[in-house]
Parts: structure tokens; C-alpha cells; sequence
């Protein structure tokens, strides 16, 4: 039970501390970093319970749906709603790039949790696959989200853009990851290793936007 607690929670931890090294953070920076991660840990469950429910009253029956509005919809709207109250409104920003660690941080704790109970279900032999798929997914979505609320918070102008675009992509995002399993299949990773690698693509250059826009 050690080792596969250990294997779940490390692509996480490596991943938060490659978004949050690229920048020098003050100690009480760093006690928001940890809350935001540990309020993603939290929200599993309830989207766990709220999927569950809508699963078991044979809502979004289609494939599709389930791609886009079970679980992109839901997970992404929550990350993004539980992001803006606790980081967004009592934060204080003093860069953009503080969005994207705060996004990365709270879809982290999501993803960590997440990620122990499938280890525990389905065993140590996924972990790889895990580490290199799912947890960097949600990784890269909350690098997008938190860029566009980074910009929301310092820039002011477009707001409401960049507001939306917060949500919005990251939910576009996710649900083509979870369609591209529907598409192909036994054979997903076709379509999902391109994706990954433009999904990597897009939130790399966010990164460098953000510190270009910082600068």
C-alpha cells in the first residue's frame, strides 16, 4: 500500500515543483500554494459523488457527453469555481505567472487523489502510464486556466475574456482527451500522444507568455 501511495502522489509532487521552482516565492506564498493543493485533494469527492449519481440515473448516457459534460464540464467548472474563490478573490497577485501556479497547484491535489485511487484499484503496474497521461493532463489544464486568470487578476482589461477563457479551454481540453479514448480505442494512443504533445506545447508557451507579459 506504501509503494502504490508513494507512486500516485510523486508525478504530482514532481510536476508542482517544476511550475513552482521557475520562480522565488515568499514563505506565505508558499502556505497558499499548499492550501490550493490541498482544497483540490478535497474536491474529489464530491465530483466523485456528483458523477456517480448522474451515472447511476442514467444521465449522459452518450460517450460523448460523458467526454465533455461529465467529466470535462464538471471537473474543470469546479477546479476553476474552487480557483477563483480561494486564489482569485483573496490572493494577492503580483504576476500572472501566480495564476498559473495556483492552477497547476489546485488541479495537482485533484489529480494526486484521483490518481491513489486508481493506483489502489487497478494496481502498481499503471503508474507509469498514469504519471505520463492523466496527472499531466491535469497539470497542463491548470497551467491554461491559471494563465488566463493570472491575466484577468493583473491586467484588468478583458476581464471577462480572459475570465471565460479560463474556463472555457480548459473544458474544450479535456474533453477531447477523454473523446480521443472513445475514437480509438484499444488503439488511444494514436490520437493521445499528439495531443500530449501539442497540450504541452500550448501550456509551455503560456508559461513563457506569462513571464514575457511579467517582465
Amino acid at each position: 500500500m506504501f509503494a502504490i501511495v508513494t507512486a500516485a502522489i510523486a508525478p504530482g509532487m514532481a510536476l508542482l515543483s517544476y511550475f513552482y521552482l521557475r520562480n522565488h516565492y515568499t514563505t506565505s506564498t508558499i502556505a497558499l500554494v499548499f492550501r490550493t493543493f490541498l482544497i483540490g485533494v478535497l474536491l474529489v469527492f464530491p465530483v466523485m459523488v456528483l458523477q456517480y449519481a448522474f451515472t447511476t440515473e442514467g444521465y449522459f448516457s452518450n460517450p460523448f457527453s460523458r467526454a465533455f459534460i461529465l467529466y470535462g464540464f464538471v471537473e474543470e467548472f469546479f477546479k476553476w469555481f474552487l480557483l477563483w474563490v480561494f486564489a482569485y478573490q483573496h490572493a494577492t497577485f503580483a504576476r500572472r505567472y501566480d495564476g498559473i501556479v495556483f492552477g497547476v497547484s489546485l488541479s495537482l491535489g485533484f489529480a494526486t487523489l484521483e490518481n491513489v485511487f486508481y493506483l489502489i484499484a487497478n494496481g502498481l503496474e499503471t503508474a507509469f502510464g498514469r504519471a505520463l497521461l492523466p496527472v499531466s493532463s491535469h497539470a497542463l489544464f491548470g497551467v491554461i486556466m491559471g494563465y488566463y486568470l493570472g491575466r484577468a487578476k493583473i491586467e484588468g482589461q478583458q476581464r471577462v475574456k480572459h475570465l471565460t477563457l479560463s474556463l472555457c479551454f480548459p473544458i474544450i481540453l479535456h474533453g477531447v482527451y477523454d473523446s480521443i479514448f472513445i475514437v480509438f480505442d484499444m488503439y488511444f494512443l494514436i490520437g493521445l500522444i499528439p495531443f500530449m504533445l501539442v497540450l504541452w506545447w500550448v501550456a509551455l508557451n503560456k508559461v513563457k507568455r506569462a513571464h514575457h507579459l511579467d517582465e
